[in-house]
């Protein structure tokens, strides 16, 4: 179960019943992922007309490709009074440790190159970079948003959570979260506001090295390793450019259909780093073809196993919260995984959506009623410098 989310439509609004995925999971030859969104684009100026067009574009798109940053507001080393923290293993961030938490992590780099790729209407950025995996020696492309507290100055010595969100479909050469218009940027804001969200860094890489298998975010012998890009690069990559937690208490996954059963997978696979997931519409088992000839390795990659594991050793607690629409298939799949391995250090909810399908859109909607709020439960706040 490897689907898109639905055509992008205007922030806030959802796809009509029976809309066609925006791509497909068997894409037809020779129509292109570009010339699919150039479609779309076209559409949508039609639809709005010549004003509306160039203020959506203009208010969409406009800087798209310039250079960003993030973390402006931070005052000058010299006003910070840090003081020199241990050197790291080579390779690791190893910055100076602020006054305060022990547990803020600054960033030391190497700083990577970002480009802006849409804009939101708070001002926010989604930006992407190249980046090459030191551990994984895999090179993809890594999209990020940091939410408007992170450039607040009364944050300047805090660290943010971590929200690593993950694609179904392919996943490659893109992740769809961070297109603005399935609104996932906007409900952590709105959310921040409401005081039901921690303003969270949303980090998107992609999945898979290539839009032909699927890897189950695993290092298969012989392929691409992308449990350790996951696990480990991007971890390494985030840490380098934000400010964050060194705990796993500021660590997180978020993630659709193969995204959500790679997110869950990774939790309860290193539950020394990470502490929870929102895994939506997803599979509970590996199914890569990718494994034939490896069933240990496959094995060793199957939440089943891991979660016994963990209950077995009685391992770090970690948070599972599933979504499911109430109109997609797996809910019993995912009760019984809930019933036999939802006990001990392994904490299990399900979050039904009603009327609820398999794409983000919806998926969207049940963190906005109520898993947003039930991961910041769980994660450690930001914490603004004290004044007086």
């Amino acid at each position: 179960m490897h689907d898109y989310p639905q055509r992008p439509q205007p922030d806030g609004q959802e796809p009509s019943d029976g809309q066609e995925p925006y791509e497909p999971a068997r894409r037809p030859p020779g129509r292109s992922r570009r010339a699919m969104w150039i479609s779309a684009g076209v559409v949508c100026a039609l639809a709005l007309g010549g004003s509306g067009f160039a203020a959506w574009k203009y208010e969409w798109f406009s800087g798209n490709g310039e250079t960003v940053s993030f973390g402006k507001n931070r005052p000058p080393a010299a006003k910070r009074q840090e003081t020199p923290a241990p050197a790291a293993a080579s390779g690791e961030p190893s910055p100076a440790a602020p006054t305060g938490d022990p547990d803020v992590l600054m960033p030391a780099g190497p700083k990577a190159a970002f480009k802006q790729t849409a804009k939101l209407d708070d001002g926010t950025i989604i930006a992407k970079t190249r980046l090459a995996g030191a551990k994984s020696g895999f090179e993809g492309d890594v999209w990020v948003w940091a939410p408007k507290e992170y450039d607040d100055p009364k944050y300047a010595e805090s660290a943010f959570p971590v929200l690593i969100a993950l694609p179904g479909g392919n996943g490659y050469p893109g992740n769809y979260w961070s297109d603005r218009s399935l609104g996932l940027q906007k409900a952590i804001s709105e959310g921040v506001k409401a005081g039901t969200s921690l303003p969270f860094i949303v980090v998107m890489p992609v999945l898979n090295p290539d839009a032909k298998y699927y890897y189950d975010g695993s290092d298969i012998p012989g392929r691409a390793k992308m449990g350790t890009w996951l696990s480990e690069d991007i971890p390494d990559f985030t840490r380098a450019n934000f400010r964050t937690y060194k705990s796993r208490d500021g660590w997180a996954f978020m993630g659709s259909s193969s995204g959500a059963f790679v997110g869950m997978k990774l939790l309860l696979q290193y539950p020394d780093r990470f502490k929870a997931v929102i895994a939506s519409g997803g599979e509970l088992v590996p199914d890569s073809p990718l494994w034939k000839g490896h069933q240990a390795e496959m094995d060793a990659n199957n939440p089943e196993k891991l979660a016994g594991k963990l209950i077995d050793t009685n391992g770090p607690e970690v948070y599972i919260n599933f979504q499911i629409g109430t109109r997609e298939s797996g809910k019993p799949a995912m009760t019984r995984f809930k019933d036999t391995y939802g006990k001990g250090p392994v904490k299990m909810t399900i979050r039904d959506i009603q009327n609820g399908e398999h794409n983000g859109w919806h998926y969207v909607r049940g963190m906005r009623e109520g898993s947003l709020e039930w991961i910041s439960k769980v994660l450690k706040a930001p914490k603004p410098a004290t004044t007086g």
